[in-house]
């Protein structure tokens, strides 16, 4: 059975994955996500037309918006997942057909095959799905654009699911969805409505990050400045990961008291900047990396694993039985924690299983410095301003994204220590740490490196620049002293392109390359529209910037 994707930045040979994902996802479990969107776009046929008429429904809507977060890069590797997730999807759509048709809706005109096709065997599953996959769109350029936005859906999904546990949700997020979903379907729409459909994406993407930023602080506070610790006690541990803060305050409150220790792993990292976990004396810190590096930083930790969402590479068999899986992540093998009927995860089988282990092996000893979201930044702004007029920052960088295995992504690294020493770097995401363990210095008490938090919390950052744009009185965000040179892996880094894009923000440049779908064509259009590049090497990009 082949495949073919190519929604990371991993994509093989920077075409495509054919017969295996570079990141450990097998050919049926790719071709099955395909056929999930697929089915899912059959869905959001009739959803649109029940929204129309006053009859959407929260529970498939829910459902559309966790099925295509399951379909991100390193989120979930079981086929027995897609294949109930396709099996509830076409129960879901012929539910949505019934209340449209109870309303008086018409479903006539509905025509494309998503919203029709019908099978429940599992080797019918497998034959649909290699004729509904990326390849399916013959035109390039077309296909291109349908890609685009796709992956930008995801990257709201994503942010949007997790805005849902905290129990945040905007109907809107969900509507746009859906329309996105069937218009790419549509084969009449020209391509100048496919890019006006990306930049709305990019709307609605900014949408969803500022409803989750919403979230995460009217649940647990502001991030506030905060010295982390990376080293260790000698308490068994467990170490979460991934992205999901509903996650974190559950394993929190369930090992008070237990003689177990709490430490975050790569994305979950940011967990340590909110006021509301720092009462728990046995959240230790951090431990380790980025995701990447979690073959051999799980190995270390002797403890269990939960991974909260997307970001799990496959795990080797000699901690395998360490690993847990919770929400939209999972691995065949791998022990999966669901909620109860009221929502609830029982961790207890973790709790457990770490009470048996070793502590954590040390790593690494030492502090970082974080929490440098828009409301803790807007309340240094004083400080900010008056360095900036002083000359004491001569320019901003937004070093905001993913990180990854490939050797080139070094590049950032070189990058920062190349940077002078009147600049300072904004970021969020795993990709901060490529550098934010560096001795960068600080400006006049200003670290060098502000870390605003997840890749999320990216939104963060468009905020400090709007209030920066405000306050220095300019007409145009791109007059700001800031420049954007921004690593990418997967789709919620997408979606913050995006989302800048519709900003109004130019000039990006993206790497360690750029994107395998966008066509030569489309990557010509953001070129010459939005002034998109790559990068060559550290010290010609620096020259470039400050040029």
């Amino acid at each position: 059975m082949s495949m073919f994707c190519y929604q990371c930045q991993e994509a093989s040979k920077g075409v495509g994955c054919t017969s295996r994902g570079v990141c450990g996802k097998t050919s049926d479990v790719a071709n099955l996500q395909d056929l999930l969107i697929y089915v899912l776009k059959g869905i959001s046929h009739y959803g649109t037309k029940a929204e129309e008429l006053g009859k959407a429904n929260k529970q498939i809507d829910r459902f559309i918006i966790k099925a295509l977060f399951s379909t991100i890069t390193n989120a979930n590797f079981n086929k027995s997942v897609f294949i109930e997730n396709i099996k509830m999807a076409l129960k879901y759509r012929e539910e949505y057909k019934r209340l449209v048709l109870e309303a008086g809706g018409n479903v006539e005109d509905i025509k494309h095959d998503s919203a029709h096709w019908y099978a429940d065997s599992v080797e019918a599953f497998e034959e649909k799905a290699e004729k509904v996959g990326v390849l399916s769109t013959e035109n390039e350029d077309v296909r291109s654009l349908r890609e685009l936005i796709k992956y930008g859906l995801k990257g709201i999904a994503a942010y949007t699911e997790h805005a849902l546990n905290l129990g945040f949700e905007d109907d809107n997020i969900s509507a746009f969805i859906q329309k996105a979903l069937v218009a790419l379907t549509n084969d009449g729409l020209s391509a100048d409505e496919l890019v006006a459909l990306t930049m709305e994406t990019g709307k609605f993407g900014v949408d969803a990050m500022a409803l989750l930023d919403k979230a995460n602080t009217a649940t647990y506070g502001n991030p506030e400045i905060s010295k982390v610790n990376i080293g260790v006690r000698s308490n068994p541990g467990i170490l979460i990961s991934g992205h999901d803060l509903k996650d974190m305050e559950e394993l929190l409150k369930q090992t008070e008291g237990t003689g177990i220790d709490v430490y975050t792993h790569s994305e979950m990292l940011p967990a340590n900047y909110y006021p509301a976990f720092k009462k728990y004396t046995h959240f230790v810190g951090n431990y380790g990396n980025a995701w990447w590096k979690q073959t051999e930083e799980f190995e270390k930790f002797n403890g269990p694993i939960l991974m909260t969402t997307n970001c799990l590479v496959p795990p080797k068999d000699s901690y395998k039985e360490r690993v847990y899986t919770t929400g939209e992540v999972g691995f065949d093998g791998v022990t999966h924690i669901v909620p109860d009927q009221n929502g609830k995860k029982d961790f207890s089988a973790i709790i457990e299983h770490a009470k048996k282990c070793d502590s954590p092996t040390e790593i690494e000893r030492g502090e970082i410095v974080g929490g440098f979201a828009h409301n803790q930044v807007i309340s240094l702004a004083d400080k900010v301003i008056e360095a900036v007029k002083s000359g004491a920052i001569k320019r901003f960088f937004v070093m905001a994204g993913c990180d990854g295995r490939m050797k080139s992504r070094d590049y950032y690294t070189d990058f920062a220590k190349a940077l002078p020493r009147d600049t300072v770097i904004l970021t969020a995401g795993c990709a901060k740490y490529r550098y934010n363990k560096l001795e960068l210095g600080d400006i006049g008490g200003i670290p060098r490196v502000l870390d605003a938090g997840q890749c999320n919390d990216s939104y963060s950052l468009a905020v400090i620049a709007l209030k920066l744009k405000e306050v220095f009185q300019l007409n145009d965000i791109n007059d700001l002293p800031i420049s954007y040179n921004i690593a990418w892996y997967e789709q919620k880094a997408v979606i913050v392109l995006l989302a800048l894009l519709y900003l109004g923000v130019k000039k990006i440049h993206l790497g360690p390359t750029l994107p395998a779908f966008l066509s030569p064509n489309v990557a010509n259009v953001l070129v010459e529209t939005f002034g998109i590049g790559g990068i060559t090497n550290a010290e010609d990009d620096v020259k470039m910037f400050l040029a």
